[in-house]
């Protein structure tokens, strides 16, 4: 199976990559063409699946020979018993999903951990032109116009955190980065991630009932 070079894929993905760990079992969802997946099966023997809805794209994860279903990941994962897998990545889609809170509980009970990224709404540019312009902000994590863009929400480091909290999850780690214009490289920001950050990407587990 041909793999991407680690640096040939987008850098939240590489950052994603590094906190898997050897020979775990992972589910990709939204996995697009496979560059995560097929990455991880070669350099970290990982036992990888997905779920694409674009039929191009999951035809090419396919070819690829990854193990990829075609179809909405808000239905096929409640076909997964429970503890299915080690990690589940769900990564720049929870901006795009109706009901996170439905969806996250059904991550957490087929998968030990559940890794989320997404693009941070409250980065220095998206402040600004708020602030100035008075307009729905653009930047290139966030190019669309308010009107054509597939994203139903939009969401902060700070928001995802009490999110978490409200829902019964405890974050186990946190890692804001900023990213390049095509997000091929960037770096971890640790000084007012809030600000800086273009991209979010937490860890989370679901809490023991004793609330533990």
């Amino acid at each position: 199976m041909a793999s991407p070079q680690p640096e040939h894929i987008r850098f939240d993905l590489q950052v994603i990559a590094s906190l898997i760990e050897p020979g775990s079992r992972v589910l990709d969802l939204g996995c697009g063409s496979g560059e995560l997946l097929a990455w991880l099966a070669a350099a970290r023997d990982v036992r990888g699946a997905g779920i694409e809805q674009d039929k191009d794209k999951a035809a090419r994860c396919i070819a690829r020979g990854l193990s990829v279903l075609h179809g909405d990941l808000n239905t096929e994962v409640e076909d997964y018993p429970d503890a299915s897998f080690d990690y589940v990545i769900l990564s720049q889609t929870l901006q795009q999903v109706y009901e996170p809170a439905r969806l996250l509980r059904s991550l957490a009970r087929i998968g030990r951990r559940v890794i989320v990224s997404f693009p941070n709404f409250s980065h220095w540019t998206i402040r600004l032109q708020l602030l100035w312009r008075g307009m729905a902000p653009k930047n290139d994590q966030l190019p669309y116009s308010w009107y054509d863009t597939p994203n139903i929400r939009v969401i902060t480091l700070a928001d995802f955190r009490r999110f978490a909290r409200d829902v019964g999850y405890r974050i186990v780690r946190e890692i804001a980065i900023d990213t390049d214009t095509a997000s091929r490289s960037g770096t971890i920001v640790e000084f007012l991630a809030d600000w800086r950050a273009t991209y979010g990407i937490f860890i989370i587990e679901q809490k023991n009932s004793d609330g533990a």
